[in-house]
């Protein structure tokens, strides 16, 4: 196994996974798979682990492909935090969906894999800082506020492939010039 260069934000910047941590991710996870596997009595795969989720996220289960993504940013900050708390509980949502099939998503069985079978806090969040992964804003304005827009919207906008409305005054939103120095920041999750 060698290191993982994998992309990031918009901007497309690499980051590596040092080893060792990848390392850390999988002793985890076997761990908590032989867990399941003594408890529910059934033999599960590997999961495919890769390191391409982006964003505030800090994992995602892909259940048809038995996938594990993980933030690398959030992973590398956080280490044996995002370890302990990220791999079980993506890990349960595959599980969930091999047991159960397809329910809802932070629902009682998967609160049962969690908390029952593989001995986590069911926590439905993660609470990691994610100022390094935010992405970038941009402020448009109407007559009566404003809002902001993701890059993505931005975007789109500029392609003339969308143009936004304000849901109070119906008005179309402008992008408000900004200092070229400052990166505006959002406080929503993804």
């Amino acid at each position: 196994m060698s290191e993982i260069t994998i992309p990031y934000t918009a901007v497309m910047k690499f980051v590596r996974v040092p080893l060792a941590l990848q390392q850390a991710v999988m002793r985890t996870l076997r761990q908590k798979l032989a867990q399941a596997s003594d408890y529910l009595e059934t033999t599960f795969p590997e999961p495919c682990v890769t390191y391409r989720q982006r964003g505030t996220i800090a994992g995602s289960a892909h259940l048809q492909g038995w996938e594990i993504r993980l933030n690398p940013v959030l992973l590398i900050e956080n280490q044996q935090s995002f370890i302990d708390e990220v791999i079980p509980h993506e890990l349960a949502h595959l599980l969930t969906y091999h047991q159960f099939g397809k329910v809802a998503p932070h629902g009682k069985e998967w609160r049962f894999v969690m908390e029952t079978v593989l001995k986590v806090p069911a926590n439905r969040t993660h609470q990691f800082s994610v100022d390094s992964v935010r992405s970038k804003i941009f402020i448009y304005y109407c007559r009566c506020q404003q809002h902001e827009l993701t890059i993505r919207q931005h975007n789109k906008v500029l392609r003339g492939k969308s143009c936004y409305l304000c849901q109070q005054c119906k008005e179309r939103l402008k992008l408000l010039e900004q200092d070229k120095s400052s990166t505006p920041q959002s406080e929503n999750f993804a």
